[in-house]
């Protein structure tokens, strides 16, 4: 998945008064990356474990088979018209890599268990887990290898690692891993070193299996958590390194963190697309990217519970409003992941509202 060249049109579009041809989902997303408008704005939903519902199982028995996963993509894929496959499972898969466990619940995303590093020195006995070593992570490349098969090019799909900068939340606890990063850095730089390694692994192994683009998801360097002067000084210059290194285009996504005040310093990270919150106005986050950065976002998933058809409808049109002029922006949900308790109506809307308000040209008097 290759970001189209950003100067000028295609050879084929449209003038502005002619509305564009159907795309694959593929050709929408890549157009929308190149900062060109395609036939409609592309649609990300995540419903990550919504697939275990659609195939009657616990959502522990879901993720237990790669088959079942790639199913259940699929099957959301037909029923809510999104324009992505989504690889990701749950977030403490790394930390099982690492020796660490998951806690399954009924009703909402895996956690991780407790702390693999207890004590601080135990970083300098640490090693980087090998793919090919984890029963869990196979399992996520080979539902990764099942989506590709189907897609055949035309659908995204879309791989997840766990930022260097940010998998240590789970590796130490996030109260330790603040004392670690700002009294202990001969370990805070050992830990990111081991991180980045596993980080560049995972994600390539991903790609080699299919994913068309990395979510490098990075919550800790968002404003929500770290001062400007200290993501400039680790964050950033951690996730340069580690997107350099991924074999394909990367989201960084903050996981429901502000980052307006941040993205003139995200434009030379090497990501392609920012994931934003949806606390932050869609209009100013589009002129900070400056056409150099894609947005994916800002739909509130917590909200999004309780929405009526009114309510979705209402936000799906005022996020395209405000950042779906020019393309470069994807619509989603806020922080990766659509909740559990989200009805499968409201998704039906969105998707709706969508195909209604989302088609270009976006005239304003449509959108208005």
């Amino acid at each position: 998945m290759t970001v189209p060249n950003q100067e000028g049109p295609p050879p084929s579009a449209p003038t502005p008064d002619q509305p564009v041809a159907p795309m694959t989902s593929m050709q929408r997303v890549l157009t929308a990356l190149g900062q060109r408008e395609p036939d409609r704005v592309p649609l990300f939903l995540f419903p990550v474990m919504q697939g275990a519902r659609e195939l009657g199982l616990s959502i522990e028995e879901y993720f237990a088979r790669p088959e079942q996963v790639a199913e259940g993509q699929w099957r959301l894929r037909a029923k809510l018209g999104h324009d992505c496959l989504y690889n990701f499972h749950y977030a403490a898969i790394e930390i099982e890599a690492w020796g660490g466990s998951t806690l399954f619940r009924a009703d909402g995303p895996p956690n991780a268990g407790a702390p693999i590093v207890r004590d601080p020195e135990d970083i300098r006995r640490l090693s980087v887990p090998r793919i090919e070593d984890s029963p869990s992570l196979q399992r996520v490349l080979t539902a990764t290898r099942l989506m590709a098969e189907q897609a055949r090019g035309e659908v995204p799909i879309i791989g997840v690692v766990m930022s260097p900068f940010s998998l240590p939340v789970m590796q130490l606890g996030f109260e330790r891993y603040l004392i670690l990063m700002h009294e202990r850095p001969d370990l805070f730089e050992r830990l990111m070193q081991l991180n980045e390694r596993f980080c560049v692994d995972w994600a390539n192994a991903q790609v080699e299996a299919g994913a068309n683009a990395i979510c490098y998801f990075d919550p800790v360097s968002s404003t929500t958590i770290t001062a400007r002067e200290f993501f400039l000084a680790t964050g950033r210059e951690i996730a340069r390194r580690t997107l350099a290194q991924i074999k394909a285009p990367a989201a960084m996504h903050f996981a429901s963190g502000r980052i307006l005040p941040r993205v003139p310093d995200l434009l030379d990270t090497g990501a392609a697309v920012i994931g934003v919150s949806s606390h932050e106005d869609l209009g100013a986050l589009k002129h900070a990217a400056q056409g150099r950065l894609s947005l994916l976002g800002n739909l509130n998933g917590i909200a999004m519970r309780h929405w009526t058809p009114e309510q979705a409808e209402s936000a799906v049109r005022d996020a395209i409003r405000a950042a779906g002029h020019g393309g470069g922006f994807i619509l989603a949900d806020n922080h990766g992941e659509i909740p559990w308790q989200v009805p499968d109506a409201v998704l039906t809307t969105i998707s709706q509202a969508v195909a209604r308000w989302g088609r270009y040209p976006l005239a304003d008097d449509h959108i208005h």
